[in-house]
């Protein structure tokens, strides 16, 4: 069983222990202090808390304002390390594990970069992330998941794939080499800073490059493969843990998802749909931080190519939603029609920049996801929304739920998310990974800050463009 899983059932085990009985959901009672004392927190952030301080002041809705006070500023609060000695660096764990996901760092610390502009500390912060990560690939493009001790041995001894010290765990997903690249972008944008844009980060981006055309399998498998000893079959990979075969159609291989399971078809939809945008920004900051145009042309070349072959081999027919988009596909005409709470999903589509809200195609895919055609899809008392096969059926995940609320233009869908979001809590003033659909005192992982930062992400966006729904 791996440490996340084991986890996750320790902590649907040990939630009835730990709610706190005397705090109402509803909000007519005050709320405790759960945030770790300020002499404790990892980081401090005079943005972030003017930030919470705004939220606070104009919403009416006390308990949405204390959940946010709570969530948001939880990465910096109890998952960083920082270090600047001329170069920043910054190590950031997921939370209940003591490892750096390259996705999971992007997802935790991008919420903050519209902030950066009134804290240059915040700024250095997330500059040393883009540091480490470039770091990581460049130590080993195929990994998720790395620890801060470049020599530890990681916990995975058994694997059968190409384990280095200093990785955590090596599960090839596509989404690991595009969110580098997304915080990176995104940093720019918002700065205009090019100092961490240097030879060592270009020289990511070639890897990355390379990882990706590998992954197209056009002259075989390739060189990754994983297989793990483990009663999981999420966990492990067929043939050889080079996974189900693929058409060499363009498309690239994603052996596991982003939630850290195996893929079924392994040209995983959402994931290619991240690679094209990715490619595309990669391609821009390379041409205006290098001036190198052929690798700029790669970029755009291989992007092309993976965008055509989406149109043709990722959009199916159902039979009551239309034109969809599938989740995976093999090339051979075999597809899985389902997503997944995990990000990139094709809910989050143009959360992404992948495509626009209001693409037929992906507004058909919306309507499929968001129902019972999707197998991960549950309701029940404690709200609805997308789940994952990570935590098992009937588990709705709040970042589905976040997702669902920031993709959205209809005020009353992203009303009826702040209702679910903030009744699924637990008492404990947090997101967890999922909660059971009928009972949130059944929880998974008590402390998970990707999931608290998006609720942030998520509370301040409606808070800027519709803060009458906070009221």
């Amino acid at each position: 069983m791996s440490r996340r899983k084991f986890l996750r059932q320790s902590a649907v085990l040990s939630s009835a222990i730990l709610l706190r009985p005397a705090l109402s959901w509803a909000g007519t009672q005050d709320f405790p202090v759960v945030r770790i004392p300020a002499a404790q927190r990892k980081f401090r952030s005079e943005a972030v808390e003017k930030a919470i301080a705004a939220v606070k002041s104009k919403s009416k809705n006390q308990e949405l304002s204390w959940l946010f006070e709570n969530c948001f500023p939880n990465t910096l609060d109890t998952t960083v390390e920082f270090t600047n000695n001329g170069r920043p660096d910054t190590y950031v764990i997921t939370g209940d594990i003591d490892a750096m996901w390259l996705r999971d760092s992007t997802a935790q610390v991008s919420p903050y970069l519209p902030l950066v502009k009134e804290d240059k500390e915040l700024q250095h912060l997330i500059a040393g992330v883009i540091n480490h990560q470039v770091k990581c690939i460049l130590k080993d493009p195929y990994a998720n998941a790395f620890y801060k001790d470049e020599n530890k041995q990681g916990e995975w001894k058994t694997d059968i794939t190409d384990m280095k010290p200093g990785i955590h765990e090596r599960k090839w997903e596509i989404d690991s080499l595009c969110y580098p690249i997304r915080l990176g972008y995104m940093y720019w944008k918002n700065t205009g800073d090019t100092a961490p844009f240097d030879e060592a980060w270009k020289n990511s981006i070639i890897s990355t490059v390379k990882t990706f055309k590998e992954q197209q399998r056009k002259d075989g498998p390739g060189p990754y493969h994983f297989q793990r000893n483990t009663s999981w079959a999420t966990d492990g990979v067929p043939l050889s843990g080079y996974g189900y075969p693929v058409k060499p159609v363009g498309l690239i291989c994603s052996i596991f998802r982003p939630s850290d399971d195996a893929t079924i078809f392994p040209f995983l939809i959402p994931s290619n749909f991240f690679a094209v945008v990715s490619l595309r920004q990669a391609a821009e900051m390379v041409l205006a931080f290098h001036k190198d145009a052929k690798l700029a042309a790669e970029c755009r070349a291989l992007a092309t190519e993976v965008e055509q072959a989406i149109q043709k081999y990722a959009i199916v027919s159902h039979p009551q939603f239309g034109k969809v988009y599938a989740f995976e596909v093999n090339g051979f005409g075999s597809f899985n029609l389902m997503d997944d709470a995990n990000v990139p999903s094709l809910l989050a589509l143009p959360y992404l920049g992948a495509v626009k809200a209001n693409d037929p195609v992906y507004a058909n895919t919306r309507k499929l996801i968001l129902s019972k055609e999707n197998p991960f899809f549950f309701e029940g008392k404690a709200g609805k929304g997308i789940g994952s096969p990570h935590t098992g059926m009937q588990r709705i995940w709040p970042i589905s739920v976040v997702m669902q609320g920031l993709t959205s233009n209809n005020e009353a869908e992203i009303k009826q998310c702040l209702a679910t979001l903030q009744k699924c809590h637990a008492g404990k003033g947090f997101m967890h990974e999922s909660f059971q659909k009928d009972d949130p005192a059944q929880f998974t992982r008590a402390w998970f800050a990707w999931a608290n930062t998006i609720f942030g992400e998520f509370i301040w966006k409606v808070y800027r463009e519709r803060p009458h729904l906070l009221a």
